[in-house]
């Protein structure tokens, strides 16, 4: 048993394809309105076929506003490390410290070199690779007086500035396989990153004991290190082997590899939307589900090595900006379990901030009540749960919307800039005539993925013809909520030539803010439980 007790983290591997770049950032963007945790792709400059990594990183962070991001893994003989740190550290304070590092000693050798890299042997990559990592760490740490100074083999750094630091503690992760990759990966890095299908049975085992015993020596302590796995397989009725079946059998094997082998990230390698859906809504919550039940039975251990005499070690305590500590990725509040249905719609606090309204609240339908003696399994509630995940961003959205007009009122950004960040928000590009889940159907659509047939409401009003007076006033409070937010750019724009129309700008953002925890509120009320009684996924 080598459960590490790390947060589970669920991602995607998607193709940079160049020759179809509109579909490519489409299933990034898909990624995250399912509520995956992690997008990332594969880092090949010298594959023709595929766009800039780092460039299509930052186009995908610009479209995105919750979901980190990262490459699988960074090809370090074409991206010298003193800039590559810098352009983590920049994407990271762009994104809002959305950002992880994976890195890789290098491989395909002939294109490397074909490109002005220098060719190595295994052994000079993985010093090549330490010394790369001294460097980044090195550029990150604000804090320490003087220059960056690396005199290696093959990396020098002589007096650099120090800087930017990122928005967070940016993980590195490595992509390793043999004992001196393995061995780094326990003194130096935040997480070993390897693919399933480039392992025999026992190497996650072996890994494991490779970077445990690497990190004591080094004084770390073995939960320092994240264990992240690529995998693929294929969703089938019946069980044809390893991945390659129902959802329930994904779920039960993810599960043992994260109680067995220790792996708490699973990034699926797949551009297909349908199995991005099925792997965010239905094995990610029935894995976290068979997780926390055998964490509950006390089945972790505290892999800390203990001082005589001392009690289990705490948990270390993230510092900001610190070049060594992992950014844990935090799961939603909202969760499903089978049994009774178990997804807690956000209640509304009766709360207005404007004297204002837009709708007359007391006239919204209701649906069906729910049948009390009905069960749920986990798969038919985690529709519902990642609708409240996604009205969380939304939430946590809006309280960005006001941190940003305090700082428009205390002079610390202009208006411009507050309506250029407004306007990359997830709910400012929502087409709110087809609901929060929008987004994603309308970028799949111009990616020639026709799914028009396939969107929530015209399902429910076909499954449950008693939803339609509901799902109507939900697309009627769509259409409302995105003039409020018209409203707002309004006064934001109205501010730029007034400084006195601060009073305006609030009211607008006080009258946004009735408005959508309001509607929330009610679309989780009358759809959560539907979701799972229809199986709509």
């Amino acid at each position: 048993m080598s459960d590490y007790g790390h947060d589970l983290i669920f991602g995607s591997f998607v193709t940079p394809s160049a020759g179809t770049p509109d579909r490519t950032v489409a299933v990034a963007v898909l990624a995250e309105q399912v509520g995956l945790d992690l997008v990332t792709f594969q880092d090949h400059p010298y594959q023709p076929a595929f766009l800039d990594t780092w460039t299509l990183l930052s186009f995908v962070a610009a479209r995105t506003s919750r979901v980190h991001l990262a490459a699988n893994v960074t090809n370090l003989p074409l991206r010298p490390p003193a800039v590559l740190a810098r352009s983590v550290a920049s994407l990271d304070l762009l994104s809002g410290g959305r950002v992880g590092l994976g890195l890789g000693a290098g491989a395909f050798w002939d294109a490397i070199e074909a490109m002005g890299g220098r060719r190595l042997t295994p052994g000079q990559g993985v010093r090549a690779l330490e010394e790369a990592i001294d460097a980044i760490r090195q550029l990150w740490d604000v804090e320490t007086r003087g220059g960056v100074r690396v005199d290696g083999e093959f990396y020098r750094v002589v007096g650099a500035k120090r800087g930017p630091a990122p928005a967070h503690a940016v993980p590195i992760w490595l992509g390793a396989y043999k004992p001196r990759m393995l061995q780094l990966t326990g003194r130096r890095g935040d997480g070993w990153l390897p693919t399933l299908g480039y392992l025999q049975p026992g190497d996650l085992a072996k890994g494991n004991a490779i970077i445990d015993d690497a990190a004591q020596q080094a004084g770390r302590s073995t939960r320092d290190v994240r264990r992240l796995l690529n995998i693929s397989g294929e969703f089938a009725t019946i069980g044809r082997g390893p991945l390659n079946g129902p959802a329930e059998q994904w779920a039960e094997e993810l599960a043992g590899l994260a109680l067995d082998d220790g792996v708490s990230a699973f990034i699926l390698g797949s551009d297909d939307p349908d199995d991005l859906r099925r792997f965010a809504g239905e094995v990610a919550p029935a894995v976290r589900e068979l997780v926390a039940a055998e964490r509950d039975r006390g089945a972790v251990a505290d892999h800390t090595p203990a001082q005589p005499g001392a009690g289990p070690a705490p948990e270390p305590t993230p510092v900001a900006a610190s070049p060594v500590a992992a950014s844990p990725i935090q799961a939603s509040r909202a969760t499903a379990a089978g049994g009774g249905f178990a997804v807690v719609p956000t209640p509304d606090d009766g709360v207005r901030r404007s004297e204002q309204r837009v709708w007359d609240e007391s006239t919204r339908p209701t649906g069906p009540t729910p049948d009390p003696e009905r069960t749920y399994t986990p798969q038919e509630q985690a529709t519902g749960a990642h609708l409240v995940q996604i009205h969380d961003g939304l939430r946590a959205e809006l309280a960005q919307i006001h941190g940003l007009i305090e700082q428009v009122a205390a002079g610390e950004i202009d208006a411009g800039a507050a309506r250029s960040h407004i306007n990359t928000m997830t709910m400012r590009q929502n087409r709110w005539t087809l609901g929060v889940y929008c987004e994603s159907y309308c970028r799949i659509v111009t990616t020639h993925h026709t799914i028009e047939d396939q969107s929530f409401f015209p399902r429910l009003r076909a499954s449950d013809p008693r939803l339609g007076p509901v799902v109507d006033r939900l697309e009627q409070e769509h259409h409302v909520i995105h003039d409020v937010l018209e409203g707002v750019d309004r006064a934001l724009v109205a501010y730029v030539g007034s400084p006195d129309g601060l009073a305006g700008l609030r009211a607008a953002v006080d009258l946004l803010t009735d408005a959508l925890l309001s509607h929330l509120s009610y679309e989780e009320r009358e759809l959560v439980e539907p979701l799972a009684r229809l199986g709509i996924a």
